[in-house]
């Protein structure tokens, strides 16, 4: 039938429109900005860094291995790795990122940078709020302003923060068992043995 597909368009507007006098679930315009509807755990916009602890500068899980620059493909990402190295939120040195920067006027939020990341350090944050009338540095977020707690992290994707938890604690358990048991054969090791294990001099005592 010829405009059948009209005729439906036209009674599921009628529904929602009749429907939001009675039903608040049938109404689908809220009154913005004063009105926001709450975003979903799936929303995704601009990326973030995740940091530890309280300390953003020393628990940044970032160590600037570059891999979501060169992985970014409108180039978006800008990263300077720092000279020397300094101790994360668990005491283990690592380089970090000196600069840290997302131009989010080029950013087009498809969350390669998120998948690439083999540290969980990058994710997608649910804000899209972000008005300024400064087009070039308003809209170049720094470290400072990208970085953010793991509480935050886990209040607007929970699920995901919580799978990601489970496998850094895994992790972090593993390294700590087998430095544990290193620790423990070395301890275990005779004095005696490890000399006799060492390299003798060839051809005897030098004159």
């Amino acid at each position: 039938m010829v405009g059948e597909g009209i005729l439906k368009g036209l009674a599921e507007t009628a529904r929602n429109f009749l429907g939001s006098y009675v039903s608040k679930e049938r109404l689908t315009t809220v009154q913005y900005p004063e009105e926001r509807v709450p975003q979903i755990e799936a929303a995704r916009n601009f990326p973030f860094l995740v940091y530890d602890g309280q300390d953003a500068e020393k628990g940044l899980r970032c160590v600037a291995c570059q891999i979501c620059e060169k992985e970014c493909p409108p180039k978006c990402i800008l990263i300077e790795k720092s000279k020397d190295k300094k101790p994360d939120a668990v005491g283990k040195q690592q380089f970090y990122p000196a600069v840290f920067d997302i131009d989010i006027s080029v950013c087009m939020s498809c969350q390669i940078c998120v998948e690439v990341c083999p540290f969980d350090a990058i994710k997608m944050d649910v804000e899209y709020d972000l008005p300024t009338d400064d087009r070039f540095e308003g809209l170049l977020f720094h470290k400072d302003r990208l970085a953010k707690p793991n509480e935050y992290y886990h209040q607007i994707h929970p699920t995901e923060a919580n799978a990601v938890d489970s496998a850094l604690a895994a992790e972090r358990a593993k390294a700590d068992a087998k430095a544990k048991a290193a620790a423990e054969a070395k301890a275990a090791t005779p004095p005696a043995a490890t000399a006799a294990a060492q390299p003798q001099p060839v051809g005897g005592e030098s004159r």
